[in-house]
C-alpha cells in the first residue's frame, strides 16, 4: 500500500472568504495558514502546494489577548546603519490593519521557495470589501 502523491496537473483550488472581525489575531492566522498549505485536504502533500487561496477581510478588527494591543512590538530593518524601527500593534493597526495578518501568516508558512509561493496566495483587506468576486470565493466559517 502507497501513499498518495498528488500530481500537479491534479491539484483543485477554491477560494475561501475569512472574516476576522471578533476573530483572535493567532487562530486566524493559524486557519488561514492550513487552507494556505492544503492540510485541510485529503490530497495535501508536503513537497507541493495543494492550498487554496484565502481572502481575510476586516483585518482592522482583529483582537489580540492580554496586554498585547500595547505591548506587541513589531522590527522591520530599513538596510541603512542605525535603520531598525519599530511600531506597537496599536499603531499598526491603525496605519496598516492588513500587514499585522500577513505577519502572522508568513511566520507560519514553511520557510523556503515552495512556503513563499504558497503565502503568495493569501489576499488580505481592511474593510469587508474585496475585489475576487469573479473568482466566486466560498465563506470559511470556523
Amino acid at each position: 500500500m502507497s501513499s498518495y502523491i498528488a500530481k500537479p496537473s491534479e491539484i483543485e483550488r477554491k477560494w475561501y472568504v475569512l472574516d476576522a472581525e471578533g476573530k483572535t489575531l493567532g487562530r486566524l492566522a493559524t486557519e488561514a495558514a492550513s487552507i494556505l498549505r492544503g492540510k485541510k485536504k485529503p490530497t495535501y502533500t508536503p513537497f507541493l502546494d495543494t492550498g487554496d487561496y484565502v481572502i481575510v477581510i476586516n483585518a482592522e478588527h482583529i483582537h489580540v489577548t492580554g496586554k498585547k494591543r500595547k505591548e506587541k512590538i513589531y522590527k522591520h530593518h530599513t538596510g541603512f546603519p542605525g535603520g531598525l524601527r519599530e511600531i506597537t500593534f496599536e499603531k499598526l493597526q491603525a496605519k496598516k490593519p492588513d500587514e499585522i495578518i500577513r505577519h502572522a501568516v508568513k511566520g507560519m508558512m514553511p520557510k523556503g521557495p515552495l512556503g513563499r509561493q504558497m503565502y503568495k496566495k493569501l489576499k488580505v483587506y481592511a474593510g469587508p470589501e474585496h475585489k475576487h468576486e469573479a473568482q466566486k470565493p466560498e465563506i470559511w466559517d470556523f
